[in-house]
């Protein structure tokens, strides 16, 4: 009895042990806190007009356009590497938004490049307005435009309605209403109940609301439009919703298509690897209550109906391309898909930022 005893207080222990790793290795995709990237330290190491001097690295070689932040708040904006050799890579000096860089300040790369709404960070005139979701009022920026078609943004993730500031320049341009929502667990927004992120499962109601909020407002058709779980939200939201028949398009950047893998792949950068990886995996599905049959079928892109713009990056390291590539080739008919080689995850503007900006223009400009 007391060998039996034994055994079983050690499958126990074994049991708790697992489900305590399997928690902790899924905490961050299903409580996200914040999703911005940052680099490691970079260095200053010269300034002159227009430019700086960083030291050499991954960070401070990336193409495109980033923001670099330092203690105390501060930010500023660089382009592109104008020369690199072993002693440092000179970059392109935007603007110095605020602090003051100084040879020796240590700073992060980030793809922060706006700070605060879309007047004080481009000049957009833009209105607080609300969206009446099931568990409470959802905020949202509304920007005015002359076309009847009206765009909704849908950030990530551990980002808020910043992260959809890059593009409303080109929607401005062309004429485009649009709103950048929030939805359950955003600052601002009602708590989800379990104060669990749900992948779209539960979110896509919050989206639809925002469908509604356009539609009252006098928009005829909406775009979709969302980055990494916010993508995936759009395509909840295209699959569930009553009024997916006013939906003209949808556009994807970084969707999440493979739950199980990208829940491996962001255990894996939070330092838990193998086993531990695979236990986050099942964990953020159970925890969530995700239908993972139900997923995959919304991930393919069964139900379909509208022309697609999917951008995603071959690097990206929490949502797999290669789920990308299942979804365009199984529906050729309505998907296109783009890729942005050397891109991190829903970093794609930031990487090519000229090349990002004419794909929407050239893709959006027929369904006006």
């Amino acid at each position: 009895m007391r060998w039996g005893t034994a055994a079983v207080v050690a499958a126990a222990a074994v049991g708790a042990a697992v489900l305590v790793v399997g928690r902790r290795a899924s905490e961050r995709m299903v409580r996200p806190v914040t999703a911005v990237q940052e680099s490691g330290p970079v260095q200053v190491r010269a300034l002159a007009a227009g430019r700086v001097t960083f030291t050499r690295g991954p960070a401070s070689l990336r193409p495109g356009r980033w923001a670099v932040e330092w203690a105390d708040g501060g930010h500023a904006v660089v382009e592109e590497v104008l020369h690199a050799d072993e002693q440092g890579v000179t970059r392109r000096l935007v603007r110095a938004d605020r602090g003051t860089l100084v040879p020796g300040t240590e700073v992060r790369f980030t793809p922060r490049v706006h700070l605060g709404d879309p007047t004080e960070a481009l000049g957009l005139a833009f209105a607080d307005t609300t969206a009446d979701g099931e568990l409470g009022a959802l905020p949202a920026w509304r920007l005015d435009g002359k076309r009847g078609t009206w765009v909704i943004l849908v950030h990530g993730p551990g980002d808020d309605r910043r992260q959809t500031l890059p593009v409303l320049p080109v929607l401005d341009r062309l004429g485009l209403p649009a709103l950048a929502v929030t939805y359950r667990g955003d600052r601002g927004a009602p708590a989800s109940p379990d104060g669990l992120s749900h992948f779209g499962e539960t979110e896509w109601r919050d989206i639809e609301a925002a469908v509604r909020l356009a539609l009252d407002s006098g928009a005829g058709k909406v775009i979709l439009y969302g980055w990494s779980v916010g993508a995936t939200i759009v395509l909840q939201t295209m699959a569930r919703s009553a009024w997916s028949h006013a939906v003209r398009g949808l556009i994807l950047d970084s969707p999440v298509l493979d739950l199980p893998a990208s829940a491996r792949r962001d255990a894996a950068r939070a330092g838990f690897q193998g086993v531990a990886a695979e236990l986050g995996a099942l964990a953020a599905e159970g925890r969530t209550g995700v239908d993972l049959a139900d997923f995959g079928r919304i991930a393919d892109g069964t139900d379909l109906r509208v022309p697609t713009l999917l951008l995603h990056s071959p690097e990206d390291r929490i949502a797999p391309f290669g789920a990308a590539e299942k979804l365009a080739a199984a529906r050729r008919d309505v998907v296109s898909l783009q890729p942005f080689p050397g891109a991190d995850h829903a970093t794609l503007w930031n990487t090519a930022p000229d090349r990002y900006t004419e794909l929407l223009r050239r893709w959006l400009t027929p369904l006006l």
